[in-house]
């Protein structure tokens, strides 16, 4: 047993500094209307606040405006700020105006007005969790206009392969970028989780090294994976898509399996927080 809780620790060997979180699955289960907490969630969230350890919600969620799922955060009873939240869409809008891009959009009807960008021709695809606008003709629009760009360009707002909604298993906006990189014979552009640049904005913004933080999410390669290719400890907790069969993994091995994320904080504040 003294062995087995020795092992546990080893990821904790370094100080924690600051801590990433995934939000569906994590913090609360996407469901019917605003979907439920998942219990302790909101407590080890006040624990993170009061310990002084600074934290940023990166998420993925893409059919919902940033505006609206920071109201959802805090109607469920957390204590969120609105410069903790990190979602590609704003990150998206930020690099549509740098480089003067004009969007196709395959997103959410909910947020195709966040992507008002001036008109002309398009010179991207740009593509979000579309859930039921995922039809046959909308890829197919969206596979004529990169084939009519002379410089196709197709930006993803996330790369996931599916996600939890409503107790069921979907396709993610991954399935899709795929698709579309086949049959253009172009690479997705990601924004969002698990592009490096995504957390590393949201490191920069703690003012923490990638070696100082630790990313607790549901998704093992999206949000394990994508933390520790970057340097960052990741905790898979066994809630929103976890199931048993993801264990092991090819290609990803979690620092550490926490039942969720009131587990997860209990560990990095029990052995995580050093002097």
């Amino acid at each position: 047993m003294v062995a087995i809780a020795v092992r546990m620790c080893e990821w904790l060997r370094s100080p924690v500094r600051g801590v990433l979180l995934d939000i569906t699955g994590v913090m609360y289960e996407s469901g019917p209307d605003m979907g439920t907490v998942i219990p302790g969630s909101v407590q080890a969230v006040a624990r993170l606040r009061e310990a002084g350890i600074p934290f940023r919600l990166v998420t993925n969620e893409t059919t919902t405006p940033t505006s609206i799922l920071l109201e959802k955060l805090r109607g469920f009873g957390f204590d969120i700020k609105e410069g903790e939240l990190f979602s590609p869409i704003p990150a998206a809008l930020r690099l549509l105006k740098k480089e003067n891009l004009v969007p196709h959009l395959l997103v959410h009807p909910r947020v195709e007005g966040e992507f008002s960008v001036g008109g002309g021709p398009a010179s991207c695809v740009l593509l979000g969790d579309a859930e039921d606008n995922f039809t046959y003709a909308n890829l197919n629009a969206a596979f004529r206009a990169l084939m009519a760009m002379p410089k196709p360009r197709l930006i993803s707002l996330g790369y996931g392969r599916y996600y939890k909604h409503n107790d069921q298993l979907q396709l993610d906006v991954g399935a899709f970028a795929k698709a579309l990189e086949f049959a253009c014979n172009v690479q997705c552009e990601i924004v969002g989780k698990p592009s490096p640049v995504f957390f590393q904005q949201a490191l920069a913004d703690m003012e923490v090294t990638a070696a100082e933080a630790v990313m607790v999410g549901d998704d093992i390669a999206s949000d394990v994976g994508g933390a520790q290719g970057c340097g960052v400890r990741g905790v898979l907790v066994k809630t929103g898509k976890f199931t048993p069969s993801l264990l092991p993994h090819p290609t990803v091995t979690p620092d550490c399996v926490a039942e969720n994320l009131a587990d997860a904080v209990e560990r990095i504040l029990a052995e995580g927080v050093k002097d």
